[in-house]
């Protein structure tokens, strides 16, 4: 080969390893200074940071969030963390509120501004008729001497000491930290609140997480006719044709009030198949085991899927709290239901 080209080649492969190692320099760099960003937030978390607890606990409206630019994505992000964890919010664009959009604020609402300058004039430009409405105002901004703050009833302080663009220009660690002490508030809030699982539901019906949250084990058990049952008496031979025709894997072995005295299944036949010996003199007495787990109807089935995953079991009966069968599940059940 020429050697012409093994030396292009070799500059081409040595061009790409510098540059692989620029961009991952660079980015770790990036990753550093967020970081930091962040971690200078704790310190500044102080009295009033409690003064804007307090005000948007005590508000009878709602937290109305704004901000223009990338502020106004963070404010779009810090408004659906606090609709969604017991907080009413919306987003509300600055310039629009100038043009017709501020009819939405009302004398009850907190609003919530976000400017790292602190002098953004669409921001300036409402504020003195959110005041006039009889709104509080909350400021965000990484400026405590800026406009802003001074208009403000409590101010949040989220500078930061350098953005990680390498122009010093391009929001990025002030929007990091917008977003943190954003999430901050949000989740402080919840817990004054007592915002638990249910509440948490309520608002996420739809997906998997609504799904895990309020499905329960009733919604998704089989019962009736589909319960693979037979009595305390039953022989295997009819245990095995029961478990045969209800295909869940098992059978429940129940006594004659219908409280359950054990549970059959395809895992114990194979042991009982390779222990050896008769089996055909054997009633399912024998061969069941005793106090199977169970659970309740009105436990979540992710709660279901949690105790099948720590006894490492297919199968899980339903019961009430005398042990009486009222149901059934099979993880397949658990899988077509979307639990996990």
């Amino acid at each position: 080969m020429d050697d012409t080209i093994l030396s292009a080649s070799s500059e081409e492969h040595a061009d790409r390893t510098a540059r692989a190692e620029r961009l991952i320099a660079r980015a770790v760099e990036v990753l550093q200074i967020e970081a930091e960003a962040i971690a200078a937030l704790p310190q500044r978390i102080d009295g009033a940071f409690v003064r804007a607890c307090e005000l948007i606990l005590a508000c009878r409206g709602r937290v109305v969030v704004s901000g223009i630019g990338k502020s106004g994505h963070i404010a779009r992000k810090i408004a659906a963390t606090l609709a969604s964890t017991g907080t009413p919010a919306f987003f509300m664009h600055p310039a629009e509120a100038s043009h017709g959009d501020l009819g939405m604020v009302i004398s009850d609402d907190v609003v919530l501004a976000l400017s790292n300058s602190g002098n953004t004039d669409e921001l300036l430009a409402i504020v003195p008729l959110v005041k006039r409405r009889g709104a509080r105002l909350i400021a965000m901004t990484g400026a405590t001497d800026s406009r802003l703050a001074a208009l403000a009833d409590v101010h949040l302080d989220a500078a930061v000491a350098r953005e990680a663009c390498p122009l010093n220009l391009a929001p990025t660690a002030s929007t990091t930290a917008a977003m943190a002490l954003g999430d901050a508030l949000a989740v402080a809030l919840l817990e004054a609140r007592g915002f638990g699982a249910a509440d948490f539901a309520s608002s996420h019906p739809g997906g998997a997480l609504g799904r895990r949250l309020l499905t329960h084990v009733s919604d998704v058990m089989r019962s009736g006719d589909a319960l693979p049952t037979v009595a305390r008496d039953a022989t295997l031979a009819q245990a095995i044709l029961e478990v045969t025709r209800k295909r869940m894997g098992m059978v429940a072995v129940l006594d004659e009030d219908r409280s359950v005295c054990g549970i059959f299944t395809d895992g114990d036949l194979r042991r009982l198949l390779e222990r050896g010996g008769d089996i055909r003199g054997l009633s399912v007495s024998d061969a069941m085991s005793a106090e199977p787990a169970a659970i309740g109807p009105h436990a979540l089935a992710a709660e279901a899927v949690a105790l099948m995953e720590a006894r490492r079991i297919s199968q899980l009966l339903v019961t009430d709290p005398a042990r009486r069968l009222l149901g059934a599940l099979h993880i397949h059940d658990l899988l077509a239901a979307k639990i996990f």
